[in-house]
């Protein structure tokens, strides 16, 4: 009888809880090798292809495309083998010529001497364990093939969650890890600690918290309708936050990309006290250097150095010559870090919303550089291949808004950062040059700070001196 293992969503790091089930890539009854990913799944942060760490016959999906799931639940089953008479070797080319070797795919990911003990590859995905129950892989003879598939059991409907149980109120800490959950459980008035956790050893998960949403909305709507059985009010809906019904309105759900973002800018506008400083500056000799390095490289030298990457350029000089900005703050500590390095995220606007590659170690980079990094990180950003590791750890942030056609902003700290730079766009405008009104190439620049980091004085210091280089691009040089 062939031994079927749960493979279960892993942990996909970066403190993500759950993600959202985009494309399967296998079909139940499909043979898969060992690390061939199965199912394409969107995190908060990135798009990710999730390889499976055993090789056999898929027996069974669980969730839609669409449906999200949290960390540790059941991704698929995999009928692995058979117990009598295996050699204790995956299944090779040799065994079937349908079935194919539960080997290192050909995405190069090898699954190594441990996936022997371990009945996978141990890469689910580079960084992260498989945290799978420990089986030998065996190999699957022609002849119990077929045995295998139907032998082993395969759901009529997917799983459907456990209803919520009340649980006795908890005496000690509520078994919550998450503060995307507690936030959540704060927002809708449940009571954590009435809820019987869903997850390892009674944890409490975001579902667990979503179910108790649920639940607590279809008994207000079951209650307020029955209020008004005796006399039907001709009013419109009304949901159970306040927000009006209106026939025909779109409900489009916030999570994925979306859900994270709303996330941090209300996380970033609740926590940090946050103050703006902005001021017009002349870019028109940064345009004409920029024209000039262009120039010498030639036609054939590569990718042209953008605006962007002088901007970015200027910003880690700037941060240098201030380095309170490159700081965070840490709250339970009542501390300012200063931060060594500076990895600079710039805001790039995909099909699939907002996000902030970063680019690491920026202070040793120059202009080129930058350039060529923010051009990779963008294409990456703009397929949906960006890894979750590329967008965090950023220090500081630019972001250029003058690509919507639009002058000025009041950006949102990305916190925890303590600072971000906004850019308008670049236009010909009147402006006193040596005494003397003439046509310029006008930029404004916008500086939203953390006030806890520090004062006015450094923060007017140091956008007047990314101004002064903007102006005077050899400002830049005799600081460098």
């Amino acid at each position: 009888m062939a031994q079927v293992l749960e493979f279960k969503l892993p942990d996909l790091g970066e403190g993500l809880t759950e993600a959202e089930i985009v494309r399967w890539l296998v079909e139940v009854g499909d043979v898969v090798a060992i690390d061939q990913p199965v199912v394409e799944v969107e995190t908060a942060k990135a798009m990710v292809e999730v390889p499976c760490p055993y090789g056999g016959v898929v027996t069974a999906r669980f969730g839609e495309e669409g449906t999200e799931l949290p960390v540790g639940a059941p991704l698929l089953t995999v009928a692995v083998g058979a117990p009598e008479g295996a050699s204790g070797s995956a299944a090779s080319p040799s065994s079937s010529s349908s079935l194919s070797p539960s080997s290192p795919s050909s995405s190069g990911k090898g699954s190594g001497s441990g996936a022997e003990s371990s009945g996978g590859s141990g890469n689910v995905l580079v960084g992260y364990g498989t945290g799978a129950p420990a089986a030998r892989r065996r190999r699957i003879r022609p002849d119990r093939l077929d045995r295998a598939v139907a032998e082993a059991p395969v759901p009529v409907a997917p799983v459907v969650a456990a209803p919520v149980a009340e649980a006795p109120v908890h005496e000690g800490p509520v078994p919550v890890v998450s503060p995307l959950v507690r936030r959540l459980a704060r927002q809708h008035d449940i009571d954590l600690r009435r809820l019987a956790g869903s997850g390892p050893d009674g944890l409490i998960l975001r579902a667990d918290v979503d179910r108790a949403i649920r639940t607590a909305e279809e008994t207000a709507a079951a209650t307020a309708r029955a209020a008004r059985a005796p006399v039907q009010a001709q009013v419109p809906a009304a949901a159970p936050n306040g927000v009006a019904a209106a026939a025909g309105a779109e409900r489009i759900p916030l999570r994925g990309v979306r859900g994270a973002v709303a996330d941090k800018l209300s996380r970033s506008r609740t926590e940090i006290p946050d103050a703006t400083c902005w001021v017009d500056a002349d870019a028109t000799e940064l345009m004409a250097v920029r024209a000039a390095m262009n120039a010498a490289t030639g036609p054939s030298a590569g990718p042209k150095v953008s605006v962007l990457a002088l901007l970015a350029r200027i910003c880690t000089a700037a941060l240098a010559r201030f380095p309170e900005l490159n700081a965070t703050v840490d709250t339970e500590a009542r501390e300012i870090v200063r931060l060594p390095g500076v990895h600079l995220g710039f805001a790039a606007q995909t099909e699939r919303g907002l996000v902030v590659p970063v680019v690491r170690d920026a202070h040793t980079r120059n202009a080129e550089s930058i350039g060529a990094e923010i051009a990779r990180l963008t294409e990456l950003a703009r397929t949906g291949k960006l890894s979750p590791a590329q967008l965090t750890g950023g220090t500081f942030t630019l972001n250029n808004y003058g690509v919507f056609g639009v002058d000025g902003s009041t950006p949102i700290i990305n916190h925890p950062e303590a600072a971000m730079l906004g850019v308008g766009r670049i236009m010909p405008k009147p402006w006193v040059h040596q005494g003397e009104l003439a046509v310029r190439q006008v930029v404004q620049l916008s500086l939203t700070f953390d006030h806890r980091v520090c004062d006015g004085g450094t923060a007017g210091g140091f956008l007047r001196y990314v101004a002064d280089c903007v102006e005077q691009p050899a400002v830049l040089l005799r600081t460098v």
